[in-house]
């Protein structure tokens, strides 16, 4: 499958706002920013227009990367769902917002919530050169408090943003978002183990809630991983020039690591196994870790099998699989 990349609209705007910037300073910007997010100071450093820009040119390529695979799996298994609005939580510049324009021509509105003001002026500006985006309607305040008074929609989606609330706040927002959803939520986090942590604790509580998944789990039961496995995936996307200057970068790509949970409504009609590891592939068989809806397997395919063979050779870490 081709790495996605940002919208050609998304990406002008970008490149329109760095012309004329010093490339070292937006990277400097953008290093002060990324360790901030990782001592846990969340979006505080983000406080001016080029911080905000500096943000976006680091950290837009992979989420957008990331919840454009969640929004895939989520299509691939409910492929008659057509959202009309989207909420989302915790927009940060719209990154999600334009991923799932991409993902859903259907969507005609679109709510997006953050409390940082810098973020929001950005996504605005980006969102005024794009057909579907100009209209945005963008709250800005505290999660919880944007939350109450949002509108409901079809599909919401809350992407990097679990882990900016306090641990003692997050049932409560949880509770609140699947309020908001009218059919389905997709909730993205970093790939890591405490990314993993706050997705299942979500998952665990919505499900108690009513809700289904509907990815990547192939059913509504306990997660079978133990300690210290997690599920995550890998998610590969090009750089640009720009992007590998800013991020001090050699590499034309980077490969983004994140967690997430699909939750509907109304459970889908078939949920296929999932790829939890890239399998390996020799000239006896494929040996795949699956998870199943009856839990975990270690699934190999002999080389016998023809047509079995030749289907599993093309499994990817991440990929659903339909069993017989």
């Amino acid at each position: 499958m081709t790495p996605p990349d940002l919208p050609t609209e998304l990406k002008a705007g970008l490149d329109a706002r760095l012309h004329g910037l010093s490339r070292s300073d937006v990277a400097g910007r953008a290093a002060i920013i990324s360790r901030t997010y990782r001592d846990g100071g969340g979006s505080g450093a983000i406080a001016t227009e080029a911080d905000a820009l500096a943000y976006a040119l680091a950290r837009m390529p992979a989420t957008y990367a990331a919840v454009t695979a969640g929004l895939n799996a989520l299509a691939e298994i409910t492929p008659d769902f057509a959202p009309n609005s989207l909420l989302d939580v915790g927009a940060g510049p719209g990154t999600a917002s334009w991923a799932a324009a991409e993902a859903f021509s259907s969507l005609s509105a679109f709510t997006l919530l953050d409390a940082n003001s810098a973020l929001r002026t950005l996504a605005l500006a980006l969102g005024a050169g794009s057909t579907r985006l100009r209209g945005m309607t963008y709250r800005q305040g505290e999660a919880r408090a944007a939350l109450a008074s949002a509108e409901a929609a079809d599909l919401v989606v809350a992407s990097y943003m679990i882990g900016e609330i306090s641990e003692g706040e997050r049932a409560a927002l949880a509770e609140l978002i699947w309020a908001k959803t009218r059919d389905t939520l997709l909730v993205v986090e970093p790939g890591t183990p405490a990314g993993f942590a706050r997705i299942l604790a979500m998952r665990t509580q919505l499900i108690a809630a009513g809700a289904h998944v509907a990815a990547p789990c192939p059913h509504d039961d306990r997660c079978p991983l133990a300690a210290p496995d997690w599920c995550h995936f890998s998610q590969r996307l090009p750089r640009s020039q720009a992007h590998r200057q800013i991020k001090g970068a050699e590499l034309a790509y980077e490969d983004e690591r994140f967690a997430y949970v699909a939750l509907t409504r109304v459970p889908a009609a078939r949920r296929p196994a999932r790829v939890l590891a890239q399998p390996v592939v020799s000239k006896v068989e494929v040996t795949a870790k699956l998870c199943i809806p009856d839990g975990l397997a270690i699934t190999k395919v002999p080389r016998r099998a023809k047509a079995d063979y030749a289907t599993a050779r093309r499994w990817r870490w991440g990929d659903g699989v339909w069993l017989t």
